[in-house]
């Protein structure tokens, strides 16, 4: 049995075991739903909390502040950094962030008494039985308590609004697994007279599964039978478009292994860019605009970018005659897809998603790329031969010679790529495209957005990874995003930086990623 099947199937145990802790009468050692939470968190990996203290969340942050391993981060507004948030004013500040999260496939969770980290809920707090028509402190005059819980339907994937302890900890359990497996944002409200109720710690004993529900082994065969099939029939031309989606739900590993085995050609879109190494001999690069740039400076193209109709004329040509085109992870979104100008015919296109597979004109849900793609690899790494000989532009980007001392993007982002190291994380800003690129006195200038498309251009060291915000495009998010990390480079604007100035002190106060 495979390594991706043990861990399959030992995630779908521990999924068992806490479905039948929730129908038994749980005894033993108690833990308060407070502590349960932050237990849970803490085996997730969590090691520091970033919220905004309230009214509301006050008690549970004495239990934060007690614990042993979970550090605090005080941020000065709920937009920027926020995990856990007071109700009410609170939740409604951090919708913007929570959003983000959603749109580009990310997992904060939003915990309202309320929470955000690498693992992120939402939890609102306040006490549930206060009298229905009092008005309290930031509740909505004349609505309900759960208007805000309402409204963080609309931008989370699952909501837990914790009532009495009985259920506490199932429904705890279940936003973290959600969290966790989808990649999404999810709400947690702990009432302020839940905090320190007291429950069983039987459940923390069976470890959060991390993996998706594992993949149907007979429909998993016959879509397994039928995407060979494809190959066969397209002789072994084919190409491998990557996406955001394979870097969001855990699949790069098993990725570049199918690649390193099959040999196949890829290539990225914007928002795959780093989910393959690009330094792999295979890797044609982010197939990028022409046009687009254009648009933007003036500038010649993007070297390796996939994005439509306006990507250079070569890459476009080797994507879109390819026989057959393996999109994995695909999140098809304007800016990263040329405006959807992708012209792949879905008769040679095959797609693998985190809860799905597409072949052609056929749809199988529920069978995921995670699990599929080691299978894969195994029936199609003899088309290896074959595969080697289909022609790869290499992805460079040398550093131009110009005349003007001006510093140009076209010279300026080539030069940047020699001060890149493996293992590096580059955060760009993202925002609206100032139409004019001129320099002002020498400086490059970002008129907020450019580091998102300039860095496309630049071939990226190994193990490095690329953070950018290139779909929900909230200007200034990447002066906070940079907190948790210690090797950073970060590339914004001062547009992005001014309403984010409280992060860039918390990052200099708190030094989060340093080692």
């Amino acid at each position: 049995m495979s390594a991706q099947s043990t861990a399959a199937l030992q995630a779908e145990i521990h999924r068992l075991k806490l479905e039948v802790h929730s129908l038994k009468t749980e005894q033993g050692s108690e833990i308060s739903i407070g502590n349960y939470l932050l237990a849970r968190l803490e085996q997730l990996g969590v090691t520091n909390m970033f919220g905004v203290p309230g009214d509301f969340n006050l008690g549970f942050l004495d239990l934060v502040e007690d614990h042993p391993t979970i550090n605090w981060v005080g941020n000065c507004k709920e937009a920027r950094l926020t995990f856990l948030i007071s109700f009410g004013v609170g939740e409604l500040s951090a919708v913007n962030g929570i959003a983000g999260g959603k749109s580009i496939v990310m997992s904060p969770k939003y915990v309202s008494t309320a929470l955000k980290a690498d693992v992120a809920p939402y939890i609102g707090g306040r006490t549930v039985r206060s009298p229905p028509h009092v008005q309290l402190l930031s509740v909505l005059i004349l609505s309900s308590f759960d208007a805000y819980t309402i409204a963080a339907r609309q931008f989370t994937h699952s909501q837990a609004s914790l009532k009495n302890k009985d259920h506490a900890a199932a429904e705890i359990d279940r936003v973290l697994i959600d969290c966790i497996t989808k990649a999404r944002p999810v709400y947690l409200s702990l009432p302020t007279d839940l905090v320190t109720a007291k429950i069983s710690t039987e459940r923390l004993h069976t470890p959060l599964t991390r993996s998706p529900p594992p993949n149907n082994p007979q429909i998993e065969s016959f879509v397994i039978d039928l995407i060979v099939k494809q190959f066969e029939e397209a002789e072994g031309d084919a190409v491998v478009l990557v996406d955001a989606c394979a870097i969001r739900h855990g699949a790069k590993e098993e990725l570049n292994e199918f690649l390193r085995e099959t040999k196949f050609p890829v290539y990225s879109t914007p928002m795959g860019k780093t989910a393959v190494d690009e330094n792999f001999e295979r890797y044609g690069g982010v197939n990028a605009a022409n046009n687009y740039y254009s648009m933007l400076a003036s500038r010649t193209a993007f070297s390796q970018i996939y994005l439509g109709s306006i990507s250079r004329p070569e890459i476009r040509e080797r994507v879109e005659s390819a026989k057959l085109v393996l999109s994995v992870g695909g999140l098809r979104s304007d800016f990263n897809t040329g405006n959807f100008s992708y012209h792949i015919p879905v008769k040679r296109t095959i797609e693998l998603h985190s809860d799905n597979t597409k072949v052609q004109y056929a749809v199988f849900p529920g069978i995921g790329m995670k699990e599929l793609i080691p299978r894969l690899t195994e029936r199609l790494k003899s088309y290896h031969v074959a595969a080697s000989k289909l022609l790869v532009p290499k992805f460079l980007a040398p550093v131009p010679k110009e005349e003007s001392e001006t510093i140009t993007h076209n010279f300026f982002w080539p030069r940047v790529a020699s001060f890149f190291k493996p293992h590096d994380v580059i955060v760009t800003e993202t925002g609206m495209h100032d139409p004019n690129f001129a320099l002002r006195n020498h400086f490059i200038y970002d008129g907020t957005g450019t580091a998102n498309f300039g860095i496309l251009d630049v071939p990226l060291p190994e193990k490095s990874v690329l953070v950018s915000q290139i779909l929900w495009g909230s200007i200034g998010w990447s002066v906070g995003e940079d907190i948790p990390f210690s090797n950073i480079n970060l590339f914004f604007d001062v547009h992005g930086l001014e309403p984010r100035k409280p992060a860039g002190h918390i990052v200099g106060r708190e030094r989060v990623g340093s080692g």
